[in-house]
C-alpha cells in the first residue's frame, strides 16, 4: 500500500482529496492534518509515501513543512496560488495542483505517481555493464529510447528535462529529481541542482566544474561531496 498523508487548513478540501484517493485500490490515508505543525510531529513517527500538502496555512506553510524535512516522501501541493510554482518546483515537489483540483487533474499527478513508484521498486544497482541498458522518454507525443551509454548528461528545465547525446538533444516530460532517483548510481551523479552527468563521460574536473569532452558543467557546492565521495569509490572499482 502507498501509504498518504493530507495535509490543509480546509476541511472541504480534505475531504474531496480523500474522495479522489477512495477510488484506488493501492493508495491509504494514514492520516488528514489541519496544520503544518501536527503534520511535522507525524512525519517524525510515521512512514509516509505521498503527502498532499498545502501551502497557505496559519503559523507554518506548506513550503516551510516540505524544507524542514530532511527524509522527504514525495510531495503534491494542493494550492488556490499559481504563484508559487517556481519556488515549488525549486524544492522539486513531485506535481503542483491548483485548486479547485479536478479528478482528471489529479489522476494526472496520480499516473506519474505511480509510474515513479514502480521505478523506484526494481532494482537500482544493474549490472556494471550498461551497455544495453536504456530508457524511454516521452518527447512530444512519442516515446523515445535512449540508450544510457550515449546520454552525456541530463539538463533540469523546471518540470522538464534535456537529455544530451552526443549526436543530439531531447526535451522530454520528466524531472530532474525523478531521473536522479532511476538512473543507476554507479553510471550517473548529480553534481549542481540542474545537472546530472555520466561518470564515464568526465574528462576533468575541479572545484568549480567538471568538464564532459568539451562541456563545462558548474559544480554545485551542495553537490561537490557527494561528486567526490562517488569519484572516488569508482576510482576504487
Amino acid at each position: 500500500m502507498i501509504r498518504c498523508l493530507i495535509v490543509d487548513d480546509e476541511e472541504p478540501a480534505r475531504e474531496l482529496i480523500k474522495l479522489h484517493l477512495s477510488a484506488l485500490e493501492d493508495f491509504e490515508v494514514v492520516a488528514s492534518l489541519g496544520n503544518a505543525l501536527d503534520a511535522f510531529v507525524f512525519l517524525q513517527k510515521n512512514p509516509v509515501d505521498l503527502v498532499f500538502l498545502d501551502i497557505q496555512m496559519p503559523k507554518v506553510s506548506g513550503l516551510e513543512l516540505a524544507s524542514s524535512l530532511k527524509s522527504s516522501p514525495k510531495i503534491i501541493l494542493t494550492t488556490a496560488y499559481r504563484e508559487y510554482a517556481a519556488d515549488a518546483f525549486e524544492m522539486e515537489v513531485f506535481d503542483y495542483l491548483v485548486k479547485p483540483i479536478t479528478q482528471e487533474r489529479f489522476m494526472k499527478a496520480i499516473a506519474r505517481f505511480i509510474h515513479h513508484w514502480n521505478g523506484k521498486t526494481e532494482t537500482k544497482e544493474p549490472a556494471k555493464d550498461n551497455d544495453g541498458a536504456y530508457m524511454f522518454f516521452k518527447v512530444g507525443r512519442e516515446q523515445i529510447k535512449i540508450m544510457l551509454k550515449d546520454i552525456l548528461y541530463i539538463e533540469g528545465l523546471a518540470d522538464y528535462i534535456k537529455v544530451h547525446t552526443k549526436d543530439k538533444s531531447y526535451i522530454a516530460s520528466e524531472k530532474l529529481g525523478y531521473m536522479e532517483e532511476t538512473l543507476p548510481s554507479n553510471s550517473f551523479v548529480r553534481i549542481h541542482k540542474s545537472f546530472i552527468i555520466a561518470i564515464d563521460k568526465i574528462t576533468s574536473f575541479n572545484a568549480d566544474q567538471v568538464m564532459l569532452d568539451d562541456k563545462p558543467l558548474p559544480l554545485g557546492r551542495l553537490f561537490k561531496a557527494g561528486f567526490l565521495k562517488t569519484i572516488q569509490a569508482k576510482t576504487q572499482d
